[in-house]
């Protein structure tokens, strides 16, 4: 097992192994690109300004200095792996150029609680599927009974819609309570105000890197060169909102007010030994969604939920990504088989991710079904939905054999909702 100097625990999330890239920014300096590993970051525009990336096809272009990961996203896997292989050459235990190289090291690396991590990728167009089958036929279950869970096309297609890539933010920034239009069930007329039905998805997102041309699908089987790496989201949902609104188009404002992303995008090549077979899907799908190759990935998954003031979280769930049905491959490749041109910095994410079992559940609408079921917390208070303060964590990684390729996390916590007041005009909004 490959081991670098810069040490790190059997349980770290950035092991030499992983190598997952961000923006980060200390104190007032520029952001740029770094690289995670153990409890540093590593900053790629240094190391790279010393000449240390010659040789990847990366040198010429001065990527690392850029303020986001898209000029890293558009030029493509051979060179991501060229400057995978350098990296985790240069930081191997054996190699001298940097370890050895103590002035370098003191520009180049900087502690992880140091630094600041940025939204990673400048993010154009952002889909969210609905991938899940349990998570699918828990909802189908709660809205429409178990015999009409499943709607007829979901074996037969990934399920999407077009969310809103404006709100999309770094793990971290704190989420306000949305207000919007609520129909309660003994009311004729819907009501405003704000949500009482706040939720969280457990989902795993993956970024764009080079895209197609318009009117030129991908093929299933050439999807995965067009996915640069992996993050995990948090896509905040108001139930109460989403049950008014859904009808007949879906997703609105239940879904456009936030939702939260990990800083580190994990490079989908750290995760190969952890690729593995996935759900059987039946019908069998159409040709161009029929995966030959093993399409998903064995990847653990956490979520805590943090009430104001209290002493410790409540882990709530604890699932795993290789319980979904579609794949990244069918996804992507259904996302363009319309001729629908994807880019580099575009965010495609799974939907809820949740298992066959009740702690493996992937947001509170199932976890408490509908609020039928509250869950229990470690201070000895209930949640059917999520209250102001409370903070929601989501956690993730691989297990390998003494190492771990992780995610980090990204977490949130729940501001009250803006003035109703200030939006009904009787008091001064500031523009």
């Amino acid at each position: 097992m490959k081991h670098s100097f810069i040490k790190t625990k059997p349980d770290s999330h950035f092991p030499i192994q992983n190598l997952p890239y961000g923006i980060f920014q200390k104190n007032s300096q520029n952001p740029r690109i770094g690289t995670a590993i153990g409890d540093y970051v590593l900053d790629l525009s240094v190391i790279d300004e010393a000449g240390l990336l010659n040789g990847t096809g990366a040198e010429a272009k001065k990527i690392f200095s850029a303020s986001t990961l898209n000029p890293f996203l558009e030029i493509g896997r051979p060179v991501w792996t060229a400057v995978r292989k350098k990296l985790q050459y240069l930081l191997d235990e054996n190699t001298p150029d940097l370890r050895d190289n103590l002035d370098l090291r003191s520009k180049a690396f900087h502690f992880l609680t140091d630094v600041e991590m940025l939204l990673p990728v400048d993010i154009g167009d952002y889909t969210d599927f609905y991938a899940s089958k349990e998570h699918a036929t828990n909802v189908g279950t709660i809205f429409r009974g178990k015999e009409s869970a499943l709607m007829k096309n979901w074996t037969h297609l990934p399920i999407g819609y077009h969310g809103r890539s404006s709100s999309i933010v770094p793990s971290g920034t704190p989420i306000r309570r949305p207000l919007g239009q609520r129909k309660p069930k003994d009311s004729e007329y819907p009501v405003f105000g704000p949500s009482t039905q706040l939720d969280f998805e457990l989902e795993i997102g993956w970024f764009i890197g080079p895209g197609n041309t318009q009117g030129e699908p991908i093929p299933v089987h050439q999807a995965e060169d067009h996915v640069f790496g992996l993050v995990l989201m948090n896509d905040w949902s108001a139930r109460d909102i989403q049950a008014w609104e859904y009808q007949p188009l879906g997703p609105f404002l239940a879904k456009n007010f936030a939702t939260s992303i990990s800083p580190w995008v994990v490079p989908l090549e750290a995760l190969e030994p952890f690729r593995t077979k996935g759900p059987k899907q039946e019908p069998e799908p159409l040709p161009y969604l029929k995966q030959t190759k093993d399409g998903a990935f064995n990847i653990d998954l956490e979520v805590y939920l943090t009430p104001e003031n209290a002493e410790k979280p409540t882990r709530i769930t604890k699932t795993n990504f290789d319980n979904m049905y579609w794949s990244i491959a069918q996804q992507v490749a259904h996302h363009t088989i319309t001729g629908c041109n994807i880019r580099p910095g575009d965010l495609q994410a799974s939907g809820t991710i949740s298992g066959p079992n009740r702690e493996e559940r992937g947001s509170l609408l199932e976890l408490a079904w509908r609020g039928t079921e509250p869950l229990q917390l470690e201070d000895g208070s209930e949640r059917s939905w999520i209250e102001d303060g409370d903070t929601i964590t989501i956690s993730g990684w691989c297990q390998g054999e003494g190492y771990r390729i992780g995610f980090g996390e990204v977490s949130g916590k729940i501001l009250p909702a803006f003035s109703e007041a200030k939006i009904l005009g009787t008091q001064p909004v500031k523009i």
